[in-house]
Order: C-alpha cells, then sequence, then structure tokens
C-alpha cells in the first residue's frame, strides 16, 4: 500500500513540475524529465531530509526553482540529479550512461570533491570553489543548479544545527547572493538574502519587518495615486506602459541601514514605482526616455539621484532608468522605467541566456566571458586556498562603480577601487609602470577611492619600477592584488635562484674545482638529474632557498669527476662583444647627472643593458663608461672613487644591446633551429654564435642584441622552456 501511495506522489510531483516547464516551453521533453525524477527517486531511496521528508523533494524543489527561472529540460534533468553521485553510490558514468554526455557534465559540475582527502577545512572549500569555477566556465547553468539548490536549503534551514545554520546562511551572503547579483538573477538574489539574513539577524530581520508593514498601506496609496496621475498621461502622448509598485526587500533595508548610516525614515524606496512600456526594442527605448521625460515635467527630480543604465548597463547586464521625484504630496517617489525584454533580464539575468529557444541558447555575452576568464586567472594563479578564498569573494562583488578612461570608455571596479585598480584593469604593465593618477584633470593621491563619472588617467614612468608593498592596502579588485603579489612572488624567485647559482658557485670553488667548467657540463646535469631536477632553474631555486645544502652536490659532483679533469679551470668559450665608439648618452638612453649630453661607452667587461643597476666611470680622454654595479672591475676602480659619476636609465634608447647568453641543452636534431626560432620570436638579432658537445650535452653561446633587461629575461625564461634545454642564462666576459 505505501509503496503504491509513494508512486502516486511521485507521479503528482512529475506531473506539478511538466506543468511549470510546460508553461514556457511546449515542446517539453516529458519523458526525459520524468526518467530524471524516477533514477534520482531510486538512487535516494531510504534517505530523508532533515525535516524527515524524504530526500527525493529536495532535487524536485531544485528542478522547480530552474523550472521557474525558464530553463531548458536538461538543466531541469541535471537538477533532478544534482545529488546522485555526491550523496549516493551512483558513479557518474551512470549517469552518462543513462541520460547522455551534457546532463553529466551538468551534474559532474554541480557535485562536491566528497571523495577528496584534504588537509583542512579552508582547502576543501577552496578546491571545491576551484571546480564550480572551471565547470561554470566550461557551461554557465551549473552556477544556476547550484543556486537553485542552495536556494531550497535555505527554505527548509530551520532543520539544520545552529551551527550549521550560521555557516549556511553566512557563506549564502558572502558568495551565492553576490554571485546571483553578478550574474544579475535578482529574483534569486533577493531571496536568498533575506532568507539569510533572517537567520543570521532574526531579531533585526523582525525588527524591519514591522517597521515596513507599519506604514505600508500608507505607502502602497501614496504609489497608487501617483501611478493614476502617471497613466492618464502616458496615455495622452501615446506610450503604452504598465505601472506596478515594488516593495524593499528587508536585506536591502538593512544593507542601506547599516553600510550608508540611514535611519529607517530616510529610505526613500521602501515602495518603488515600475513602469514597464509595452513597446521593444529601439522603439521601446525611446519610450522609456519619453516617460522619464514625462515624469520629469510632472514631479521635481531630486539631485544626484538619477540613474541611466541604459545607456551605461550594469556589469551584469541590468539596463533600466532610476530617479527619485518629488512626488504627491511632497514626498520622495523612487521610479524605475524599463521595456518588459530589460524586465526579463533585470529577473532572469544570465538565465534568459539560457531559456528554451527552440533547444538553443543564445551567445555568451562578452562581459561573461570576461569575468569567467578573470576567475579562471585566478583559481590558476592563486595556491593559497585562504588567499583564494579572499579574492574569490572579492570577485562577486555587490557593490561597483563605473569610472571612465580618458578616451570614454567605460570600466566597472568593485566599490571602493582605486586609481592602482583602474590601472591594472587597463594593462598589467600599466599598473606595474604606475606613479600616480589624475582624476577629472586633477592630480589625486593613489589612495583616492573613485567615484562613479570620474575620468580617470594613470600617470605612468616609462621604466618599469614595479609596485609598491603599499598597494595591496590600497588595491580593492583580485585582479590588482594577484598581479602586485606575482610581481614580488617573481622577484623574490629570481633572487632565490641568484642566490642558489651563488652558494654553488662559493662551494665549488671552496672545494678546488673550477666553477666556471663545471656549471654547463654535463657532470653537474647529471648530478641535478640524479637528484631529480627535470630544469637547473628548479634545482638552483631548491639550493638558494635551503631544501638542498651545497656540500650534498659538492660530495656527488667528486664522485662524478675524474682526477685529470679537475687540475685546470678551463675558460668557457666566450666572445665579448666589440666594444661600440663612444656615441652620445641619449643614443644609449642614458642620463647623466648634471649634464645634458655627454659622450658614453658601455663597458665590454660587463655589457649592461637597460634595466641593470649601473654606474659611470670617467674615462681620460674618452667620456664616461657606463659598468653594471656587480661588474667585479668597478670594485677595483673604486680607488679612485672621485672619478664616479652618478648615472641612470632613462628609457630613451634609439639602439639595442649586446649581450651574451649561454644555453646549455642535452643534445638532439633540431636543437639549434628551435633556439634561433626562440631568438626571432622575441625580437633578438643573433650576432655571432658558437658552442660544443661533450657526452651528449651541448654548451652553445650567442651574442645577440636586446632591447633592456625585460627582453632579456623573458627570452631566458622561453629558452629554458625548450625541450632539452636544461639552462640558459646570462654571461660576462668578465
Amino acid at each position: 500500500m505505501a509503496v503504491v501511495e509513494t508512486n502516486e506522489r511521485h507521479q503528482e510531483l512529475i506531473d506539478e513540475l511538466l506543468a511549470e516547464v510546460a508553461s514556457y516551453n511546449p515542446d517539453v521533453d516529458r519523458e526525459l524529465i520524468a526518467r530524471a525524477f524516477r533514477f534520482a527517486a531510486r538512487a535516494h531511496e531510504g534517505q530523508q531530509r532533515r525535516s524527515g521528508e524524504e530526500f527525493v523533494l529536495h532535487p524536485w524543489g531544485a528542478a522547480k526553482i530552474c523550472a521557474q527561472l525558464r530553463l531548458d529540460d536538461e538543466t531541469i534533468a541535471s537538477a533532478l540529479l544534482h545529488d546522485v553521485v555526491e550523496d549516493t553510490d551512483t558513479d557518474i558514468d551512470d549517469v552518462r550512461d543513462e541520460f547522455g554526455e551534457e546532463v553529466a557534465k551538468l551534474v559532474e559540475g554541480v557535485t562536491k570533491l566528497t571523495r577528496v582527502h584534504f588537509q583542512s577545512r579552508e582547502q576543501a572549500e577552496a578546491e571545491n570553489y576551484r571546480k564550480l569555477i572551471m565547470a561554470m566556465a566550461e557551461d554557465a547553468r551549473v552556477i544556476l543548479i547550484k543556486l537553485a539548490d542552495r536556494l531550497h536549503n535555505l527554505r527548509e534551514i530551520e532543520y539544520l544545527g545552529k551551527q550549521k545554520q550560521m555557516q549556511k546562511a553566512k557563506e549564502t551572503l558572502e558568495v551565492y547572493a553576490p554571485l546571483a547579483h553578478r550574474l544579475g538573477i535578482h529574483a534569486l538574489k533577493w531571496e536568498l538574502e533575506d532568507l539569510a539574513f533572517e537567520t543570521l539577524h532574526p531579531r533585526k530581520y523582525e525588527e524591519i519587518k514591522a517597521m515596513v508593514a507599519e506604514r505600508r498601506a500608507d505607502r502602497e496609496e501614496h504609489v497608487a495615486e501617483a501611478a493614476r496621475i502617471l497613466k492618464l498621461e502616458l496615455d495622452k502622448v501615446d506610450i503604452p506602459a504598465e505601472i506596478s509598485s515594488r516593495a524593499k526587500h528587508f536585506y536591502s533595508i538593512y544593507d542601506k541601514m547599516a553600510k550608508k548610516g540611514r535611519e529607517f525614515n530616510e529610505i526613500y524606496d521602501l515602495t518603488a514605482m515600475r513602469v514597464t512600456v509595452e513597446r521593444s526594442g529601439e522603439e521601446g527605448t525611446r519610450d522609456c526616455y519619453g516617460a522619464l521625460g514625462l515624469i520629469h515635467s510632472l514631479w521635481k527630480p531630486m539631485p544626484g539621484r538619477f540613474k541611466d543604465f541604459i545607456a551605461m548597463p550594469k556589469f551584469n547586464g541590468y539596463r533600466s532608468l532610476h530617479t527619485t521625484v518629488i512626488g504627491p504630496e511632497g514626498r520622495p517617489l523612487e521610479i524605475q522605467v524599463r521595456t518588459r525584454d530589460m524586465h526579463r533580464e533585470a529577473e532572469l539575468g544570465i538565465a534568459a541566456h539560457w531559456m528554451y529557444k527552440r533547444g538553443k541558447a543564445r551567445g555568451k555575452d562578452s562581459e561573461w566571458v570576461a569575468w569567467m576568464q578573470q576567475l579562471m586567472d585566478l583559481q590558476a594563479d592563486e595556491s593559497d586556498p585562504r588567499e583564494f578564498m579572499k579574492s574569490f569573494r572579492m570577485d562577486v562583488f555587490d557593490e561597483e562603480v563605473y569610472v571612465f578612461t580618458p578616451k570614454g570608455e567605460v570600466k566597472t571596479l568593485p566599490a571602493g577601487a582605486t586609481p592602482i585598480d583602474f590601472a591594472y584593469a587597463v594593462h598589467t604593465d600599466v599598473g606595474h609602470r604606475t606613479v600616480g593618477a589624475k582624476i577629472n584633470g586633477r592630480i589625486v593621491p593613489l589612495h583616492y577611492r573613485l567615484k562613479n563619472g570620474d575620468f580617470v588617467e594613470i600617470l605612468t614612468s616609462k621604466a618599469g619600477r614595479g609596485p609598491s608593498r603599499d598597494w595591496m592596502s590600497l588595491a580593492a579588485s583580485s585582479r590588482a592584488r594577484n598581479k602586485i603579489r606575482q610581481w614580488f612572488s617573481r622577484e623574490t624567485r629570481e633572487d632565490t635562484e641568484q642566490k642558489g647559482r651563488d652558494a654553488l658557485e662559493q662551494a665549488l670553488k671552496a672545494a678546488k674545482l673550477p666553477y666556471r667548467k663545471l656549471a654547463g657540463s654535463a657532470v653537474l646535469a647529471q648530478v641535478i638529474r640524479e637528484m631529480n631536477f627535470k630544469k637547473a632553474e628548479d634545482f638552483y631555486l631548491a639550493l638558494g632557498g635551503g631544501k638542498i645544502g651545497t656540500k650534498q652536490v659538492v660530495d656527488k659532483v667528486l664522485q662524478r669527476l675524474k682526477t685529470d679533469q679537475v687540475a685546470v679551470e678551463e675558460a668557457v668559450p666566450l666572445k665579448a662583444p666589440r666594444a661600440k665608439h663612444a656615441v652620445g648618452s641619449e643614443n644609449y638612453g642614458i642620463n647623466v647627472h648634471g649634464v645634458d649630453d655627454v659622450l658614453v661607452r658601455l663597458a665590454k667587461c660587463c655589457t649592461p643593458v637597460p634595466g641593470d643597476e649601473i654606474v659611470g666611470y670617467i674615462s681620460l680622454g674618452k667620456g664616461i663608461t657606463i659598468h653594471r654595479e656587480d661588474c667585479p672591475n668597478v670594485r677595483t676602480l673604486a680607488r679612485n672613487p672621485e672619478r664616479f659619476t652618478p648615472v641612470s636609465w632613462d628609457g630613451g634608447a634609439s639602439q639595442s644591446f649586446r649581450v651574451q647568453i649561454a644555453v646549455d641543452s642535452w643534445d638532439r636534431p633540431r636543437l639549434l633551429e628551435d633556439v634561433a626560432r626562440t631568438f626571432a620570436e622575441h625580437g633578438a638579432n643573433i650576432v655571432s654564435y658558437g658552442g660544443t658537445v661533450e657526452d651528449q650535452m651541448a654548451r652553445n653561446w650567442y651574442v645577440a642584441e636586446v632591447g633592456d633587461v625585460k627582453s632579456l629575461t623573458a627570452l631566458l625564461k622561453t629558452l629554458r622552456n625548450i625541450e632539452a634545454v636544461f639552462d640558459a642564462y646570462r654571461v660576462t666576459p668578465s
């Protein structure tokens, strides 16, 4: 008897869900949705919710919410199946066999990583969000199912323990409600916020609820009177429109009171008027502006309260006109004006892109693609779980500011953003070279908080001096923070690698071993491989970071060396780039302090390039010789300190600079071709080259012309990534 009742109950649920879907999709795949429900019911058989109800009512509830968002059949089926892999013995392959690849991918995207062991709760949380981001980037419907799942859970949150309630509600306000806002799904956002607010602050929720109810009838009467007046005027000018009232949600009232310090009676939009014009397309847009003009002719607008989101849509695609006027009886009244299409997109957001349309979704918009790329970069770049979660929450920010570039392009940034955020939003290089900013033509400090409508111009230096550590506390966007952090990580990495190279040089010399001969030899390469390092760069980083000791390396080198190999230090076959005649300092882009133009020459012992730390030495009758600060000859020349003069690069060089690069690799066919192509791709002209092969180890050197240290660093990094290349580094004749 119980089985019969259950089957009847299940059929009622299927029929109710199908009726909801059929209301917007007459060609609904009834068989797919019914089969998905029965599959979920069998998988969850015997399981119960905390409320005592059978478990299948939860996926059914999530599917019903997806149907209210007017989503396609595959999404409804996936919502019904979203817990079968996570909470039952069902495997994702079972879902794939039964429902196909599309449904299986959606279900897998929503499924948490429950069968993987993590070191901490933070790591588990971060990894689940990473997985969600990757699934969301592939198919936006994943997040729609996840939001429906969270909303249904919140509707039944009273059955959970107090601690679990607080955790779920806090996560909803920090992640899921902002996500719904970011995706423009206000139909879900408001309910998510109100349910989470009621759970976290029950007393405040009841207070606001009572205050709103107290004068609701009076407010509604006020809006109804204004609507009657406006409707008559709209009819006179032939603008067909529907006028309705909109009550402000409790959490947004609380948010405004808490964040902006407003009293309850200072909030004007507790009940607002919404004007939805009937015509669509360009005609509808003209009607919106026509209706706005009529509203402003009837009632005086309040200064600073007009927002045009039709000309400048929000990042989530929201379009509408907002204005606040002194309405009938001299009371403030907020009015929104939009078309029916704008209203649908305001309620459903990105879900409107997946509405049933002959079985196909509309194309992804550029804003969504750009944001997803930003999230994908974040999850790829940020390894620390806490930093990742902090950046992720920052990326789903609720409030935003709209500012302009000098060319009039709009940039959307999180509220509280500074010129630093703007600079990194334009380009990473612009951010790194920022020295100041102009807002609306006036120079401002970098801690200035950007406001809506600001025209922002970034002042940059010619040479990239890099960010300051203080900027981390000024940046509000995750992109800016991540780029600043990456810059310092790279700087630290380079310092650590150099420290490792220096440590090995000292240790080999202390053991009376020829460092110059060993540095690129097959012997050292074999030792490094024996220590499980594929690239020399990783080996030197481990040495510099203290993860391996130099004694261990020296001992292994000694074991491999024969006595006759150690006897003499052989010079690496170096060719010093030919010294050029002295030329004007402006040709090299060198600024000699206190002198406008003077003859300078680049020292051939250390071959400096723009970006190196340099010193100038006055050579009698030859002008000023430019040395690298760390050149060994500088220590010798220091006996005549009066002949040194301050110099610096000014970024205005009119010619390239010659440097010598050594490339150590395992010999293989077409190696030279790949190396030469890499030089060409980086715009580095090879002037001369040479090399030797010993024990299958190729040691080649190249003299090439480069623009600056940044170009050289990028070239070395790419050379190291060539197949079989073991190491690539800059060498100097000295």
